[in-house]
């Protein structure tokens, strides 16, 4: 396993202490949850009584930041394609004209041309960065997830220690 201890730990998210757990160092700490052992996770995620509410701000912060990323992505997006489209407009505008020479006319192609290879470049870089975007929700998500999973795993083996009675009859 990783890091053996809660020193380790806090030095590797950068705290001096764990009321010093941020919103943004909850989603490195679930990260790093299932490199820590068992025993340590469960005393660190039980000094915690609010462990579940900073997690689920994290996640529900990140949410946020995402949505408004992908709000504002989808307005530049548009602003680009409209932008390419009045250019084409005008080209095309331009194209019909009786009066150009042969060099005009071969000009106004190799401009319309190089809009439409532009608009593809922008849409293929858009498509990629939709692409990371989404690995970085997955990745909070299955965050969300091992924090989920360790807080109701901490709570089961607190349960567990006050039953110290033996097994349990059937």
């Amino acid at each position: 396993m990783g890091k053996k201890n809660e020193d380790e730990i806090k030095r590797a998210l950068g705290i001096p202490s764990w009321r010093n757990l941020s919103k943004d160092k909850v989603i490195k700490f679930a990260a790093m949850m299932p490199d820590m052992a068992t025993e340590v996770r469960m005393k660190i995620v039980e000094q915690f009584p609010n462990f579940k509410d900073l997690a689920k701000n994290s996640v529900d912060a990140v949410r946020a930041a995402h949505e408004s990323t992908l709000s504002a992505n989808e307005k530049s997006e548009d602003n680009f394609h409209r932008a390419s489209q009045q250019q084409r407009d005008v080209l095309e505008k331009d194209l019909n004209r009786d009066d150009l020479s042969w060099e005009e006319r071969k000009f106004f192609h190799e401009t319309f041309r190089e809009n439409v290879s532009q608009e593809s470049q922008k849409d293929s870089e858009n498509k990629h960065f939709l692409e990371r975007e989404h690995r970085v929700v997955a990745a909070v998500a299955g965050a969300a997830m091992v924090l989920g999973a360790v807080f109701v795993g901490a709570r089961v083996m607190g349960e567990g220690k006050d039953d110290s009675d033996g097994p349990a009859e059937v």
